[in-house]
């Protein structure tokens, strides 16, 4: 796991940029809200508006990311209230949760903004539990949700908006056509149940902690599309927690509280949580396992009783997610790995196609942007994929054909990335070759989607000289996608009564 989340690419380091300016923003948004004379709850309510709204908003464009980020606080103040204001009565109050639970997520549908408003909602209820907030705070905590976005903006938006430059790619979604695309309605329901059992068997455990559970129900549901990725996500939840609750004890304990040591090692965590979300759920949830137990330290609550009832929580809300995913209305995960498998192919020919219109001396083809977006949906396929080739899968045929298949997919990003670096090259230029070249890749994408072959192989308008170095290495490139590509279709013509992956 510590290989996945420090040797995976991170091209343009991305990853390394938002963790970093993730740091940036959220202790210049602390800062401000404790230097204005917040207290202590209302400080640690900003800190945690600030990571939310760095770490939710992942609008492709910058102008709809500033557009979401100040949607942020009309979504989520109201949200405060309305926790607060069923401080003292807990059966409405349990009611409320669950009907926001719900409907942050159905509001995924409306892309990232939707997702982003509907995380920033339920994380806003959710920390109104965590700090135990009563109506007479609300005023002094508005002011730090707001202070706190603005400060967080300011650093995203003004002082190193490096998106201005390098825009990343939306996050992958499934086509509608898929049957999967539109599943928002489901997981909503799913949801809904899950918090709903979570919430009881958490109240069984702790009168006090409960939240714990709605919060691990809730939050295994983002970004998974089927049962299988559910089960998985949960797991790692569970494991990320594990691993959390036993540094907390090593770190946490000894610090209890102490505001130097805790600043940094909470600035640590954060830095964490954002380097490792995007590869590793495990380590992201180490991250923020240890962040919670500094944070408990802080409000003078840290102890072991706590942190073991934290595991027992996580459990509980693990196991509503696995119950509802597979009791209510289940989805398997074969439809929706080969449509993640097959969207990753395509974004590869996509990919091939803008870099040779690059060698060709089209300046305006840039295949950056087509690569970056390969990373996310080659990850989004390794987690539909993620159930079979779990080390617990007792499916040991069907574990090797998705090893192969990934190993695969895994070699088409590894040429994509040499081909993309070849094509940014202003010495390297067309040559014939690499027509043909690409023209066998386009074969081997049409004999994968089953269909007909492509027409005759395309010339350039001119002739490089042969042998150049950045013809050569493009044309190894070329010849890696193919063999790829036609390695992937014995695993992929796979009968659909035999699926590649059945959860």
């Amino acid at each position: 796991m510590l290989k996945r989340v420090f040797v995976a690419p991170d091209p343009g380091l991305l990853r390394l940029r938002s963790a970093t300016r993730a740091v940036l923003g959220i202790a210049v948004a602390v800062a401000v809200c404790a230097l204005t004379g917040h207290t202590l709850t209302a400080v640690i309510t900003g800190g945690l508006a600030a990571l939310l709204a760095l770490f939710t908003v992942t609008d492709p464009r910058v102008r709809d990311q500033a557009v979401t980020t100040a949607l942020l606080p009309v979504v989520g103040l109201p949200v405060l209230a309305l926790a607060a204001g069923l401080h003292a009565t807990p059966g409405a109050r349990d009611v409320a949760f669950v009907a926001v639970a719900g409907a942050a997520v159905y509001v995924r549908r409306w892309g990232p903004r939707g997702h982003a408003l509907g995380v920033f909602a339920f994380m806003t209820f959710f920390v109104t539990q965590f700090l135990r907030t009563v109506p007479a705070q609300i005023p002094e905590l508005y002011s730090s949700v707001v202070l706190a976005v603005l400060a967080a903006s300011a650093v995203r938006f003004g002082a190193w908006c490096f998106e201005r430059r390098v825009s990343p790619p939306a996050a992958p979604a499934l086509p509608a056509g898929t049957g999967l695309g539109r599943t928002t309605t489901r997981q909503a329901v799913q949801v809904t149940v899950a918090g709903a059992f979570a919430l009881a068997a958490g109240q069984l455990l702790s009168d006090e902690r409960w939240y714990w559970a709605v919060g691990a129900a809730w939050w295994i549901f983002v970004n998974t599309s089927a049962r299988g990725e559910t089960f998985v996500r949960g797991f790692r939840r569970v494991l990320g927690t594990v691993l959390g609750i036993a540094a907390g004890l090593v770190v946490a304990m000894p610090v209890q509280g102490a505001l130097l040591p805790t600043a940094v090692l909470t600035l640590a965590c954060v830095f964490g949580i954002f380097y490792s979300a995007p590869v590793s759920y495990s380590w992201m949830m180490f991250a923020v396992t240890v962040l919670v137990s500094l944070l408990y330290g802080l409000l003078g609550a840290l102890g072991p009783a706590l942190l073991a009832l934290r595991l027992a929580e996580t459990a509980v809300g693990a196991l509503g997610a696995a119950l509802a995913v597979a009791f209510v209305l289940p989805v398997t995960t074969h439809s929706a790995t080969n449509a993640w498998i097959r969207l990753t192919v395509r974004c590869v020919h996509e990919c091939t196609t803008v870099a040779m219109r690059r060698l060709a001396g089209d300046a305006t083809a840039d295949p950056a942007p087509h690569a970056a977006e390969l990373e996310q949906l080659l990850a989004r396929a390794r987690m539909s994929l993620a159930p079979l080739v779990h080390p617990f899968s007792p499916l040991r045929a069907r574990k090797a054909r998705a090893r192969q298949v990934l190993a695969l997919l895994d070699d088409c990003a590894r040429e994509v990335r040499g081909l993309a670096a070849v094509a940014a090259d202003p010495r390297a230029s067309h040559d014939a070759r690499l027509a043909a070249a690409c023209w066998r890749v386009e074969a081997a994408v049409r004999a994968l989607e089953s269909d007909a072959e492509p027409g005759p192989a395309p010339a350039f308008a001119g002739v490089a000289p042969h042998h150049h170095p950045g013809v050569e290495a493009a044309l190894t490139h070329l010849q890696g996608l193919e063999d790829a590509l036609a390695g992937l279709a014995t695993p992929l013509r796979t009968s659909p009564r035999a699926p590649l992956v059945t959860v």
